[in-house]
């Protein structure tokens, strides 16, 4: 049976599954042989069958959100849930300047209902966390229960690889670290932990950890060194704002680099090829391996030789940023994913079909286009989407259309970098495809009138850009 939309709020928000039919899962009957597969979705417990649609949305972000609103535009009778385990939207974009505590940056400016969306643009929404999916029978397992599917679309977002990058760490200190050195790349409580933090702090040096690897919004731990620094310069707090990164590289490395400089002077401090290896929360203590160079250099690849060296670190406050890794539910759903550590999802061509499932798609963190991950990005991919599914559900093929391309500032992604003037920074990416993939192009502009990449006008870019994509979102 199908749930409608303020079933599905009800349903969400009060756990109460009488709202669909309970019935006992199919070939879970005990003693029965189970092939492995089944076995597993058996061993979850999930039995009440929720309802079945023809489009469900796993993940209730900016990508997953306008793939919702944006099916209802194309056609409001097509039958869409999004299944979200969060009571409320909190965004991730934009929220350094909250822990900065830039004016007027309060906390609600980054929290949203789900409820006022569900009514305007007419889809349902089931608030569960996803269990396992069985894409044979076309089921997403819920702890609510079995929601049924014609076409699946995966917006997850991305979880902390604390145990591969850590793997000496067991499940009590791994619990302890995220609590006491909030990593504060996932919506949720981890701002607010990190935003009490600074607000306790005394004197002192705030440590901030780059992931290794890719990551969400590779900006941001640059922006946030500029926000803390802007903080304990308001607050008075004598200190640094240290960076550890495994590599040299950093987004936006120009106009990051160019503020910390003139704004910042010796506030800020970077420290390439720092790798994290251990944390000591009783003495407040980090160990990283720092890989400086010898003088020499390798002699087929011309390159620096780098010395590792073990070195320890103090700190009043750490913000412990995990390497990042798809969202489990990626691997509930078994597709083909990259090779790497994150394991992207891979895509049928230039489309958001995923190579392995015709009729599951992918959009946001874990798509595997080559196109930066970004709020703004999720967004104009879920459109992307949102139309490509549309057309299937009308019998209709749907192509990106290559007359169009490039697809100019298909992303644009701003960053703050001052206080007092407000400051910005920002990067855009024309997209182009050619069949095979999705690509962008980035470009870093500097101010034509001042010749510097941060200017008070890309600041006010920067929040014009916020109302308006979460005006759409949720207005």
């Amino acid at each position: 049976m199908k749930m409608n939309r303020r079933d599905a709020i009800k349903l969400g928000a009060t756990g109460v599954i009488a709202a669909a039919a309970a019935t006992t899962m199919s070939g879970c009957n005990k003693g029965e042989a189970k092939p492995a597969a089944q076995a597993k979705v058996c061993a979850s417990g999930v039995k009440n069958i929720l309802g079945k649609h023809q489009v469900v949305v796993i993940g209730g972000g900016f990508g997953g959100l306008t793939v919702a609103s944006e099916l209802k535009k194309h056609n409001e009778n097509i039958d869409v849930v999004v299944i979200e385990k969060n009571d409320t939207f909190m965004s991730c974009p934009v929220s350094n300047t909250y822990l900065g505590k830039l004016e007027g940056m309060t906390l609600g400016k980054f929290i949203f209902d789900y409820a006022k969306p569900v009514e305007k643009y007419g889809y349902s929404m089931l608030k569960a966390e996803v269990v396992d999916i069985d894409r044979e029978a076309k089921e997403v397992h819920t702890s609510q229960g079995i929601v049924q599917y014609d076409m699946l679309v995966l917006s997850p977002g991305i979880a902390y690889d604390y145990e591969n990058q850590f793997p000496t760490w067991d499940k009590n200190k791994i619990s302890h670290i995220s609590r006491v050195a909030p990593g504060a790349l996932i919506p949720g409580s981890e701002h607010i932990a990190l935003e009490r933090l600074l607000a306790d702090m005394e004197d002192g040096n705030v440590i901030i950890t780059v992931p290794a690897g890719k990551f969400r919004c590779p900006p941001a731990p640059f922006e946030r060194a500029c926000m803390i620094a802007a903080y304990m310069k308001k607050e008075d707090i004598r200190g640094k704002v240290i960076m550890l990164n495994p590599t040299n590289s950093i987004a936006k490395g120009a106009a990051f680099k160019e503020a910390w400089s003139e704004l910042y002077g010796d506030m800020i401090e970077h420290i390439d090829f720092a790798t994290i290896q251990d944390v000591d929360t009783d003495s407040k203590t980090v160990t990283y391996i720092h890989k400086v160079p010898t003088g020499e250099k390798d002699k087929d690849t011309g390159d620096a030789i780098l010395k590792p060296i073990e070195k320890k670190i103090s700190y009043e406050v750490l913000n412990l940023i995990p390497n990042n890794k798809a969202n489990p539910v990626v691997s509930m759903a078994d597709l083909e994913v990259t090779s790497d550590s994150f394991h992207k999802v891979l895509m049928n061509g230039c489309s958001f079909q995923t190579k392995t499932d015709a009729d599951v798609y992918a959009v946001g963190d874990v798509v595997g286009h080559a196109i930066p991950p970004s709020g703004q990005t999720a967004n104009w991919a879920g459109k992307q989407c949102a139309a490509e599914i549309a057309h299937r559900i009308a019998g209709k093929k749907f192509t990106l259309p290559v007359e169009k391309t490039p697809v100019p500032a298909g992303n644009v992604c701003y960053s703050m970098v001052g206080d007092d003037p407000e400051e910005g920074i920002m990067v855009t990416h024309d997209f182009s495809w050619t069949g095979t993939v999705i690509k962008g192009k980035g470009n870093v502009p500097k101010d034509p009138k001042t010749g510097k990449f941060r200017s008070t006008g890309t600041a006010k870019a920067l929040h014009d850009w916020y109302r308006g994509i979460t005006s759409d979102l949720f207005s």
